[in-house]
């Protein structure tokens, strides 16, 4: 196919972008959460030898790229791929495939069924039409491994401490443990406390992992939700919207609340979080929490 024939507009829906060399493409490929099948690697490497260059690109978002493929072949690459099940990415004004971290599959940190979340945002989200590019990141703890906060929307495993005095021994362990010394042993007329300071706490693991006689112990596990982030030209690390959302329920309700919200209220090729900046926080907050 020609490619003056081609609507680049088309192509970019479904991952598939010019290349700076005349007639040749990117291919853009799916993977939620930065699984793929062993046999699906298989057929990308098999249409990469064939239509490419004999090489895959890996993102820094999970998904997998091949290169320098000619607009004459697009289409014969894509029914390929799509034969063993993979799908195209996206690109252009519109959510991005989502990634994840392992989680609590397999992670020691993990707070989180990441790659559950990940695979219901994809089927809620995947290609919405945006303002701008858009992006989501699941993670399952406080160690941030898919940076969830350099995303529009972040999603982050959390855990709220609570100290069990029967089961502690006064060892004092969590306290240089605590990455944020949000832990504090005070005296008191019974004898002495473990104390959380909530506003430094991070709602991370450490504290309930590593305790030896498990005196700390998750009161409250949920999930700490982030709106705003992105790296780009202009940085702007996310905004925490609730530090600790309970149940899923809530957190697809809140999810979908900013989403139409950036949909209704961003400009064209308007970031989110530079929206956010635009309107005020607050005001932003107070319209996805007023109503939660």
């Amino acid at each position: 196919m020609a490619e003056q024939e081609l609507d680049l507009a088309a192509l970019s829906r479904v991952g598939m972008m010019r290349q700076k060399q005349p007639g040749y493409y990117v291919m853009r490929l799916k993977a939620v959460a930065g699984d793929l099948k062993a046999s699906e690697l298989a057929c990308i490497a098999s249409v990469a030898e064939k239509y490419g260059r004999g090489f895959v690109h890996l993102s820094t978002r999970q998904g997998v790229e091949i290169h320098y493929v000619h607009s004459d072949n697009l289409e014969k690459a894509r029914l390929e791929l799509q034969e063993a099940g993979i799908e195209m990415g996206a690109c252009g004004p519109r959510v991005r495939v989502i990634v994840a971290c392992p989680g609590d599959d397999s992670c020691r940190w993990g707070n989180i069924d990441t790659k559950k979340i990940a695979r219901e945002l994809d089927s809620r989200y995947f290609k919405q039409e945006t303002p701008s590019k858009f992006k989501f990141a699941v993670t399952g703890c406080s160690n941030n491994c898919t940076k969830a906060n350099e995303n529009d929307i972040g999603v982050r495993g959390a855990i709220e401490p609570l100290w069990v005095e029967d089961l502690c021994t006064d060892c004092g362990l969590c306290i240089p443990l605590c990455p944020l010394n949000a832990i504090e042993r005070k005296e008191n007329d019974e004898g002495y406390s473990y104390d959380i300071d909530q506003d430094k706490c991070i709602n991370c693991s450490i504290c309930t992992s590593l305790c030896t006689t498990g005196a700390w112990v998750a009161g409250r596990k949920g999930f700490t939700l982030y709106i705003g982030g992105t790296m780009g030209r202009i940085p702007r690390f996310a905004s925490i919207l609730k530090k600790v959302v309970e149940s899923e329920e809530e957190l697809y309700l809140l999810i979908d609340k900013a989403v139409t919200y950036y949909k209704e209220h961003g400009k064209k090729k308007e970031r989110f979080g530079h929206m956010i900046d635009r309107i005020g926080l607050d005001k932003v907050k107070e319209a996805l929490l007023g109503k939660a």
